[in-house]
């Protein structure tokens, strides 16, 4: 027999073991079943970010005194960074002082009257001033820096709070708000760039750029020491405020040679009341025009001409793909009008330029345009023609052509090159050392200026070029709104040589003199650079039309 059997017998089956039935999760607090990990994480985040910016919004903010005036200091998320200074009425100067995602805003208030009167009647105040509004920066962003902590974390801790009902989580919110402060605090601690106020960019009263700036010799020879710009900066500030009722004519740099930089007007009329009133506001001392003024190149056309005569400064021009030979010809008999062609030089305002008209006319449908081919043609006979001045001793300061595929043939003959034609501005050092400046549509596309979603924004830019050496100083790119707007930004640019640790220029392509040993950048060769004194006031913005 083998092993009994265990199990009992009869009709009667056994029951399986009994199984404890697995108890149910307890429900959060709140009675609502947890959320899926990385759906509850970026609801976290979420409720950080919203809790913090409410935080900062709302008490997130310092009133604090800088110098002659009262100042409100806020940080802000931004996704750019860097600092923006709020000058009510006259606009914002706006710095990249550094990359992190906060910006700090200060809004200047109010200023103390008898203060800002002595220090415009009495300038030399300005160097007592330093230490004190250096002490007063730190101190307001000491304070700031400690009312953001608060902030964020009441902020995020309230926010959570209020959407968990749970402690432990509104903490966490407020804990993780901190952090990220912190972090964007030292991103930007570690990318801070006190040599920013070289490059601003205004927004705004449009000509008070080159008075809170300088001059083109004060950018370069006055910005090097962060705790001097702090002071002008004030300073200038102060005398912006103090003469906004009267706004008298800048005064320019004598030492300096302004040239504004025009192209691709194409028939816009409001082009020529804009460099009008840039003319007069810069104390422009000529003109150039990369080309494409006219649209179609008709001879019914050339009244648009008239009002050049009577800019105020003369007018240098180079023909375009949309300039005829008629237009050329009614420029030419033009008063005050210089034509550039066939790379001849002519001297305006103490420069030498030289340039070629654009061999292409593409309003006429019966020519096949020949393409950069053409155009690289064109800038081979301008360069030799520029190399043959350079080894007669007369060397070419400014080349001038419409399109840039022929400009940049000139690379090398000459320090810089001025074109337009692609409507987009650029600026670029080419290997052989010119430099290529693009200028943008000064007429903002002219006629086709409606076509697209939103209209083109017109563009010019003034060049400041030492009258001795015919070197680039600095820069201002001008940007306007175009048809039907009214915004106007200003920004500073300078060359790598002219920032402060950048490298001496040594010569130039076309021979030019460069700075001699021991002059700064910008300066008379051998003569000393002093400080610039900056403009009592701005002088009035142009009308965006």
């Amino acid at each position: 027999m083998g092993p009994q059997d265990p199990r009992p017998h009869g009709p009667h089956r056994t029951h399986r073991p009994h199984r404890v039935p697995r108890r149910p999760r307890p429900l959060p607090e709140g009675g609502a079943p947890e959320a899926h990990p990385y759906r509850s994480a970026l609801g976290l985040i979420a409720v950080v970010l919203v809790g913090a910016w409410l935080g900062l919004l709302v008490v997130g903010s310092v009133r604090t005194p800088v110098g002659p005036v009262d100042t409100r200091m806020t940080l802000r998320p931004s996704l750019t960074g860097g600092t923006k200074v709020n000058v009510s009425p006259l606009g914002a100067l706006e710095l990249r002082s550094h990359h992190a995602p906060i910006r700090l805003d200060v809004d200047v208030d109010q200023l103390d009257p008898e203060r800002s009167r002595a220090l415009v009647k009495h300038p030399e105040r300005i160097n007592g001033l330093q230490e004190d509004i250096v002490r007063d920066v730190v101190a307001g962003t000491r304070e700031l820096a400690i009312r953001s902590c608060a902030a964020v974390v009441v902020g995020a801790t309230a926010l959570g709070l209020a959407v968990y009902r749970r402690p432990r989580r509104a903490l966490a919110a407020g804990g993780l708000a901190l952090a990220l402060l912190a972090a964007s605090g030292t991103a930007a601690y570690a990318t801070w760039n006190p040599q920013s106020v070289l490059e601003p960019k205004f927004s705004g009263l449009l000509s008070g750029a080159p008075s809170v700036v300088g001059t083109a010799r004060g950018i370069v020879s006055d910005f090097d020491v962060y705790q001097k710009e702090l002071a002008r900066l004030v300073t200038n500030v102060t005398k912006l405020y103090d003469a906004t009722a009267t706004l008298p004519t800048y005064q320019p740099d004598p030492t300096t040679t302004r040239l504004l930089h025009v192209s691709d007007i194409h028939l816009n009329p409001a082009a020529w009341h804009i460099v009008e009133s840039l003319v007069k506001q810069y104390d422009i001392d000529l003109i150039v025009d990369s080309g494409d003024t006219m649209d179609h190149g008709t001879e019914a056309e050339n009244g648009f001409l008239d009002p050049i005569s009577d800019l105020g400064a003369p007018y240098v021009w180079v023909r375009g793909n949309h300039d005829s030979a008629a237009t050329q010809r009614s420029m030419a008999g033009r008063k005050n009008v210089h034509v550039l062609d066939d790379a001849r030089p002519v001297e305006v305002a103490g420069l030498r330029l030289a340039g070629i008209g654009d061999p292409q006319f593409t309003p006429d449908r019966s020519v096949v345009p020949a393409g950069d081919p053409a155009e690289r043609a064109a800038g081979e006979r301008l360069a030799a023609a520029l190399r043959a001045e350079r080894e007669r001793g007369t060397p070419v300061d400014i080349a001038v052509a419409h399109n840039p595929v022929a400009a940049a043939e000139a690379d090398g003959t000459v320090p810089l090159a001025l074109a337009g034609h692609t409507h987009n501005r650029r600026t670029s050092v080419l290997s052989d050392g010119t430099r290529l400046m693009i200028q943008g549509s000064t007429g903002g596309g002219g006629l086709r200026a409606v076509e697209g979603d939103e209209p083109a924004d017109i563009e010019a830019s003034v060049l400041y070029l030492d009258r001795d050496t015919r070197r680039l100083q600095a820069w201002d790119e001008i940007t306007l709104g175009g048809l039907g707007l009214s915004t106007a930004e200003v920004a500073r640019r300078l060359p790598e040589e002219n920032r402060p640790g950048g490298p001496t220029p040594s010569g130039s392509p076309s021979g030019a003199p460069g700075s001699a040993p021991g002059s700064r950048p910008g300066s008379p060769s051998g003569s000393p650079s002093g400080p610039a004194s900056a403009p009592a006031s701005p002088p009035r913005p142009p009308r965006a039309r």
